[in-house]
């Protein structure tokens, strides 16, 4: 059994009895990851903040059910994903028939000698549609395959499919439109 490992194994059972230490070194190791995720899936920092709480919460509550089935890491960020998604149909977003991409467009700042850079990539993300931003980031960004995310997400894997493509067109046509 490697370090990394039983280390992990050790700071699981320190949490599950409780240790504040334990916890915070949990947080710590996970925070950024999570955090970007939950960002690059609700676009508000303060969506992101109250969701990344809101998963902690739940980890530290539930972490007697981590079964070791998965990483620790694939664990919290499932439960991310699943905070996200929930926010995200709570405002009740719709994976099919989204307006003109043109219109969230127009809101970012045009710079006809951008270079292309990871900034300019996620503010093309976080143009997308709610549905296709949050297809494209589980797939693309966050390495689910389309039958995942049709669990996830309650659609089927056509959906998933059609989502992801329209997304990619859109951050195409965005990075085109914008001289990229």
């Amino acid at each position: 059994m490697s370090e990394v490992t039983c280390t992990h194994q050790e700071l699981i059972e320190r949490c599950k009895r409780g240790d504040r230490e334990a916890q915070f070194d949990l947080y710590r190791m996970y925070c950024k990851a999570t955090y970007n995720t939950l960002l690059r899936m609700v676009r508000h920092v303060h969506d992101a903040e109250d969701l990344l709480q809101s998963t902690f919460i739940e980890v530290f509550t539930k972490i007697d059910t981590f079964r070791q089935e998965s990483t620790l890491g694939a664990w919290i960020k499932r439960i991310a994903i699943n905070k996200a998604i929930n926010f995200l149909k709570s405002r009740r977003v719709v994976f099919e028939g989204f307006g003109p991409f043109d219109d969230r467009a127009e809101m970012l700042e045009e710079d006809n000698d951008m270079v292309l850079s990871v900034e300019r990539i996620n503010q093309a993300i976080q143009a997308l549609p709610d549905g296709y931003r949050t297809v494209f980031v589980l797939y693309a960004v966050e390495g689910y395959d389309h039958e995942e995310i049709s669990e996830i997400l309650g659609i089927s894997e056509a959906t998933s499919k059609s989502q992801y493509s329209r997304a990619r067109a859109r951050l195409r046509q965005w990075l085109k439109t914008n001289g990229i």
